[in-house]
Order: structure tokens, then sequence, then C-alpha cells
């Protein structure tokens, strides 16, 4: 059911959707029926018009993790000031031992591998639920988005309330890679808030201290082969809500962040995969809760051209801490008599209630929290 704030899909569409949800296979599975163009539901009305893309060369900054500290957080912070996003590169040093050099191309291939199961084997899996920890649908916002993104996803909620029974419920091609991939990838998020807690200028804890490593859902995207590349999107602009995103993404490319000069116009920028870098970004949450220092900036992914099909994996940190009186906002330290907070203090209940409550594309979620 569309929220409020949303106008309700069109009958027609509803049945639309509702035919395509009760198939189970996905948007792979219109690939597999031989689609030769792109049906109605995920028809973007001129998905790639008004901003332009950059020139060519241009990209987002690298942040350098065999640095000195203090020179690899002054690096981080000011990434994530002008840009929001950023390379992350020679961050093995910081793995959980042993750090295996085939990750992360080794769980992009697991991922790739249950989505191109026989889509007898994959629909089992297929649902909306996500008290059981697991699932794998096509577009968390599908009911609520005016057109749908070429994509599907399994999704896993890491923490902070972990299923003890979490690694029988993935699906078994993937289900070991998966959860050592979470293992590296949480200890490459706890590096990077420590960089940018110390670019705050609170010392290297604070985030962690705020239990900002310990929520985690893990978004796993498989782009299949589209007919239609300009009639859709792979995931329409948007920003994502918590702390920090961890992304792992495979050759093809396809992101791309929205970046916003000094004379104030924006474009369009590829993030193009670079061998061995992770990419990082800020959430709207670490925006809220460095009062604006660090920014969380739009990005999309759009259909290739090429027969592969893109696969990513992002995970998503956000603060463990949860409940009625724990209490969430710009943090103390930053808000010195004459730099006042530009948010008010909230729950992580009301802010993910926020969050579901609207369509991805979407720029109400920090704007509601403004004082």
């Amino acid at each position: 059911m569309a929220p409020a704030s949303l106008p309700a899909p069109a009958p027609g569409r509803v049945e639309l959707l509702k035919a395509f949800e009760e198939s189970r296979t996905g948007v792979r599975g219109l690939v597999e029926s031989g689609v030769s163009s792109v049906p109605d539901i995920f028809r973007h009305p001129d998905p790639y018009a008004s901003i332009p893309l950059a020139p060519p060369g241009k990209s987002i900054p690298v942040v350098d993790l065999s640095l000195p500290f203090p020179a690899a957080a002054a690096a981080a912070a000011s990434a994530a000031r002008s840009w929001g996003f950023f390379h992350l590169v020679n961050y093995h040093h910081v793995l959980p031992s042993p750090a295996d050099d085939d990750y992360p191309p080794c769980v992009l291939a697991a991922v790739r591998a249950f989505n191109e199961l026989p889509a007898a084997e994959r629909a089992p899996h297929y649902g909306r639920a996500v008290d059981g920890g697991v699932n794998y649908s096509t577009n968390v916002d599908l009911y609520n988005s005016p057109a749908a993104s070429w994509r599907d996803t399994i999704q896993v909620m890491l923490g902070p309330n972990r299923r003890p029974d979490l690694a029988s419920r993935i699906p078994a091609v993937c289900s070991k890679e998966l959860l050592e991939w979470e293992a590296r990838a949480t200890a490459v998020a706890r590096a990077v808030m420590g960089l940018l807690s110390e670019g705050l200028g609170l010392g290297a804890a604070a985030l962690e201290e705020a239990s900002c490593v310990e929520g985690k859902v893990m978004a796993c995207h498989y782009y299949p082969q589209c007919p239609e590349p300009e009639r859709t999107m792979g995931i329409v602009p948007h920003t994502d809500p918590g702390v920090l995103t961890v992304l792992a993404q495979d050759e093809i490319g396809g992101l791309q962040v929205k970046h916003q000069d000094d004379d104030g116009r924006s474009c369009w920028v590829d993030v193009k995969p670079v061998p061995g870098a992770l990419v990082i970004n800020v959430g709207d949450l670490l925006q809220i809760m460095s009062n604006d220092r660090y920014t969380s900036v739009e990005h999309r992914v759009t259909m290739n051209t090429r027969e592969d099909p893109r696969v990513s994996i992002a995970i998503f940190f956000s603060p463990g801490k949860r409940g009625d009186s724990v209490f969430y906002g710009p943090l103390p330290g930053l808000v010195p008599s004459e730099d006042p907070p530009k948010y008010r203090n909230f729950t992580m209940d009301e802010f993910f209630k926020t969050f579901f409550s609207r369509d991805l594309a979407s720029k109400a979620l920090i704007d509601h929290f403004k004082v």
C-alpha cells in the first residue's frame, strides 16, 4: 500500500505489478522469457535527461589507506565534505587475517551465480518479508515508486538483531561468501569511520562509540542485460539513509554521482571501476550527525549496453543502539554556540519509518529532521 504522501499507483499498474510479483523470478525472469522490450512498469519518462554528464576524466577522489593516519584522515574528510564519495585503495592491511585477495571478486561471482540459477531454484527465495533476515526481490520500493528499476536484490539483515540461523537462510550458493565478505567490509567500515571521526575533530573512536558499525544491511544487486537500456534505470537518483556505505562493484560500471562545482553547476560523474578499490559514500545519517560537515549526495545506476549483467554489493552501516530512549542527531562535540544544530534529535525507529514511507527517489528524509 502506498503511503499517504505518495499518489497511489493506477489500478492497471497495480495489476501489472502483482502479476510480475507472482512470477517470483524477478527481472532476471523477464530476460529468461525473452522479452524484446522493457515492460511498461519499468519505463521511466526520459530517465537520463536534464543534468549533463561530466567531461571525460572527471572522477571521485581516491583515499589511500596506506598513508599515515593523519594524512588519510584529512583526505577522507575532504572527500566526504566536497564529494560525499571516494574510492578506497590499499585497505587490505585492515582486513581480518588472513586477508584473501580473492575478495571481493569471489563474493561478486557468488551473487551472480545465485541470480543465474534456474528460475525454479530462485523462486522459493523470492519475497518481501524481512523477519527471516533474508529476502530476494525486485525493488524495495516497487509499489511506491512511479516506475520500477531494472534490478533484483538479495537483502541480508546483519545487525543489530541478527538471527542465529542467518547463514542457513541465505541461499546456499552464496551464503559462505556473503558472510565472509561481511567481516571484511565491517573491518573497512571501522577503519573509514575512524578517519571520518578524526576529520571532525572528535577523535578516531567517536562514530564507533555511537554504535555506527553495529547496524548492518547488505544489498546484493544484480542488473540483468536490458533490451532497451535507454528506457529504464538500474537505480533511480537517491541518497543512502545510513551512516556509511561500503560498495564492491564488478568491472561493468554504471554508477554515477551527482556533483556540484564551485559555480553551483551540477553534473553526473561516472564512478568507473578501479581495480583493487572499494567505493565509500556518506549517508543521510552521517550528514545529520556531522551537522552538514559531510555531505550525502545523490547517485544512480544507469543501464549498460553490454550483454553482461552488472553485480554490486553494498553494506549500509547505521547505529546499532536503538530504542525509545536512544536519540541521534548532530554529535554534541560538533555544536559550539556559533554553529547551532541544524537537525533535531530522533530515534532510529522514527528515522527508518520516515525512510520507508517514501519512494527511493524522494529527497525528503534529511529535510524531515531539519530544525
